[in-house]
């Protein structure tokens, strides 16, 4: 019997077939107009409720005649003559019981990877089997999810999202487990090169699908966004079962990834979109979230990683740090941070101190115990270590210099951060990680600015944490002008600025020096010149010998000026070590101005009054620039 219309009035509906209706379900709030024959047709369950419901009242209407009643109450009756069920936690709701009424009616019901647990629940409640009647509501569902949803990846991820809300029942039947089975084994066949990072944000992917990958339910894109829908026991439960079937640490990793950025609200600072549960939520529900994605996060270490994955790490401890987690959680996270430092960012480090105990506006100590964890996995790699000294340096152990560099100069001005923290820090890397020490310079000016009441001998000591002689001559005239840096220091970078031009001049000796040879095996090998314009072309190459040696000429005599330069500055130098012990002296009566006064008047006996400008550490020096233009000059033809 099929059902010509159906119609909804608030809380109520009818099905309208030309028929009163002779029977009223109640489901969730919602009352069902219906009649008794289409559902006893198709549902057991509702057959013997409808039977037990006529018995009661017939045996009801049979104790009223035998009263006599007279024939008001023969009307009231009739009245309540309609059957009324009342269905108590009816799985999917009135939603469900109205597609499984429809179903009763013969009227034909679409079904889809949302709905299909549902009714399959549904029809168990209401008994609605083969046994009972043909072609049932049972045999409908389950054909459909194993020849539909259970081929198809993101299908099965839906089917099980649907289960959230049918639990214990979707339990007891098996749809749970076989839907966590289906998800494990479809993404087990997805090839990982097929899609990049799920979270990168920085520069966004084109999403390609190719042929593997639309067989497997569709792009990565798709199905990590139906994952992350899942609740936190279903998540759990399908990684469990994709770490038992061995999937790849990639897949693996990015399931993890994708759903801890939709559940924590800011966990990336390029989104800040808001989370899906991040309000309903409690703190120990996220905290457990928290420690169960670092349980299951892979421990190795990626070939493919990009910087994004090291800007999610720094935001699960930022978040970690919220939330108060456990030790062993910060501790691994710091871990496998310290592994891939060099790919983080100056804005990563600058993680803030949440603790009452830390006077640090940054959290210090963390990014040192991350640095240690780096260093430690450096020398364990291929080819790091201290044997890579005396080698060409490696890119990451530079990287992490340079980043470490910015660092102290973004934490030098916290008023509280104390001198010995600060030069931990500084000296924590290897002599190999920074190829000059300009960055480091520039920290420590900034340091001594910000904390001009610390003391001489601190001053000595935060400035013995960089080499004057890896500055380049550029840091060194400004250091050379610094009135914040101590005399100590500022003899160093005197003596060592004095030393650099020395070997730049030396270099640029040795340059002018080859300049001959080079000249005359360019003759040897070219052929005589014959008539006028071999006669030109020698008369030429005459000329320009005698210009390059009129030049050497004018750099040795410049060379010998600069030498009785140097020896003088030396002689000077020495004087000075002998009057700085008698100052020492005279300086803890007369405070600072008295050394501010020397330096002055030693600015100006040495002449460094031009302007100075600090280069990049990672920049060629003087040396390097002039060595590079003279030896192009070298191989450069004549005209």
């Amino acid at each position: 019997m099929a059902a010509d219309k159906s119609s909804s009035k608030g809380q109520a509906w009818f099905c309208t077939t030309g028929l009163p209706s002779d029977i009223v379900v109640e489901v969730d709030g919602m009352t069902f107009h219906l009649h008794k024959f289409p559902l006893m047709s198709k549902s057991k369950k509702l057959d013997d409720l409808i039977t037990e419901q006529e018995i009661i009242l017939a045996t009801s209407k049979q104790r009223a005649d035998s009263d006599g009643g007279d024939g008001e109450d023969d009307s009231e009756i009739e009245s309540e003559q309609q059957i009324h069920i009342q269905l108590q936690g009816f799985p999917g709701g009135s939603e469900t019981f109205e597609t499984a009424a429809k179903f009763c009616y013969g009227v034909k019901i679409e079904v889809s990877a949302s709905t299909v647990a549902p009714l399959r629940c549904a029809g168990e409640v209401l008994e609605m089997t083969e046994e009972y009647s043909e072609d049932n509501l049972i045999s409908k569902t389950e054909r459909f999810l194993s020849q539909s949803v259970h081929r198809n990846l993101r299908d099965s991820i839906k089917a099980l999202r649907s289960c959230e809300r049918l639990v214990p029942l979707a339990e007891t039947l098996g749809i749970v487990e076989r839907c966590i089975d289906v998800v494990a084994s479809k993404a087990a066949l997805v090839d990982p090169s097929l899609f990049g990072w799920p979270v990168d944000e920085l520069e966004p992917r084109k999403k390609t699908m190719s042929v593997k990958a639309k067989s497997g339910g569709g792009g990565a894109e798709l199905w990590y966004e139906e994952l992350s829908q899942l609740s936190l026991d279903f998540f759990k439960r399908l990684i469990t079962a994709m770490k038992e079937r061995e999937l790849s640490p990639e897949i693996l990793e990015s399931c993890l990834v994708h759903y801890a950025k939709k559940r924590f609200p800011g966990i990336t600072r390029c989104n800040r979109k808001s989370a899906l549960s991040s309000s309903a939520a409690s703190e120990a529900e996220q905290r457990e979230l928290l420690e169960m994605i670092m349980t299951n996060l892979p421990s190795e270490r990626s070939n493919s990683r990009t910087p994004m994955a090291a800007r999610f790490l720094f935001g699960l401890l930022r978040t970690a740090n919220i939330l108060n987690a456990s030790g062993s959680c910060k501790s691994a996270l710091e871990k496998k941070i310290g592994v891939q430092l060099e790919q983080a960012t100056l804005d990563d480090l600058l993680i803030p101190s949440y603790s009452y105990l830390s006077e640090t506006l940054y959290d210090v100590e963390c990014v040192h115990r991350i640095l240690s964890h780096f260093l430690d996995s450096y020398n364990n790699r291929p080819g790091g270590g201290d044997d890579n000294i005396g080698s060409s340096r490696s890119p990451a152990i530079m990287l992490v210099g340079k980043l470490i560099d910015g660092y102290l100069s973004e934490i030098a001005s916290d008023a509280n951060l104390k001198p010995e923290r600060f030069c931990d820090l500084a000296v924590s890397l290897p002599e190999q990680a920074r190829l000059f020490d300009d960055g480091l310079y520039r920290a420590v000016d900034v340091y001594l600015k910000a904390h001009p009441w610390v003391t001489e001998a601190e001053r000595e000591k935060i400035c013995g944490v960089m080499d004057c002689q890896k500055l380049t001559l550029e840091a060194c005239t400004h250091a050379a002008q610094n009135e914040r840096l101590p005399l100590r220091a500022v003899v160093q970078v005197l003596f060592f600025e004095q030393l650099q031009l020395r070997l730049a001049i030396a270099g640029t000796m040795l340059a002018s020096d080859d300049i001959p040879p080079v000249q005359s095996g360019r003759h040897s090998v070219r052929p005589e010149p014959k008539g006028e314009r071999g006669a030109a072309v020698e008369e030429e190459d005459t000329s320009t010998w005698r210009t390059a040696m009129r030049e050497n000429q004018v750099l040795r005599l410049d060379m010998d000026t600069m030498r009785t330069r140097v020896n003088e500055l030396e002689r000077e130098c020495t004087t000075m070590k002998k009057v700085i012990e008698k100052i020492d002296k005279v300086g803890v009566k007369s405070g600072d101005g008295s050394r501010r006064g020397w330096k002055s008047s030693m600015t100006r006996r040495f002449g460094c009054k031009f302007k100075a400008q600090v280069r990049d550490s990672h920049e060629p020096t003087v040396a390097e620039t002039r060595r590079g233009r003279h030896h192009g000059n070298q191989h450069r033809p004549s005209s």
